[in-house]
């Protein structure tokens, strides 16, 4: 392959990455209502879930990383978690069982209500994960599917408590514009849970997380 046509690819890599995220500008809205969701999930004491196939699974488990380990501040963890970190059960369950159900189980054992559920599929139709997000909604939990591009997003409506479509049909434009918005949520929810925990001695970040839990966020603004 010439050099020019190797350039071309990567310019072309590129060049649909950033028309991709131009296209989310008008999503703000939505992406606020959802870090809202998940900050009142955590403030009751509930947790966030992740579920994905292949660079989705590997999305999933890096947004949960961005919980429970930190986004930018020094703070206390949360209780976040990909569904498949577990290979013993994965295989266990998509052996003895079948792989459409691993998340539905895996559902099933970890959530309770309150809790919220993040499927990551960028086709929309990832059996494992729509059945994940209908035994969620059955228990309660609040449910996120972010997808791509699809034709009938209203048939979702009755599994998914929000849908946050990426206009592309490219799977790794629709992947990285996956991570932009997870991390996006990532860094509100962090923001609003520990709004003025950065400055201060770790043994008081700590107190803060607790009364904040307790009393809630307008409350705390008050001491």
């Amino acid at each position: 392959m010439k050099a020019k046509a190797k350039i071309e690819i990567i310019k072309n890599a590129i060049y649909e990455h950033n028309s991709v995220s131009k296209k989310l500008d008008g999503m703000e809205n939505l992406l606020v209502n959802i870090s809202d969701e998940v900050v009142k999930t955590f403030k009751k004491g509930g947790k966030a879930l992740f579920c994905g196939n292949g660079g989705s699974a590997a999305d999933a488990q890096h947004l949960a990383a961005e919980l429970s380990g930190k986004f930018f501040k020094d703070r206390a963890p949360l209780f976040a978690e990909a569904l498949h970190t577990n290979s013993s059960f994965v295989t266990a369950v998509g052996n003895d069982y079948d792989f459409g159900m691993v998340y539905e189980r895996a559902v099933l054992a970890k959530g309770k209500s309150g809790d919220i559920l993040f499927g990551i599929s960028t086709s929309g139709a990832s059996e494992n994960i729509l059945r994940a997000m209908k035994k969620a909604r059955e228990l309660n939990l609040t449910t996120i599917l972010l997808t791509g591009n699809i034709r009938e997003p209203q048939k979702l409506s009755e599994l998914c408590s929000y849908v946050v479509m990426v206009p592309s049909t490219s799977t790794p434009r629709v992947q990285e514009a996956h991570i932009l918005i997870g991390h996006a949520i990532c860094e509100l929810v962090e923001e609003i849970l520990f709004w003025s925990s950065q400055e201060r001695p770790l043994e008081f970040r700590f107190l803060v997380v607790e009364l904040t839990y307790l009393l809630g966020i307008e409350k705390m603004k008050e001491l």
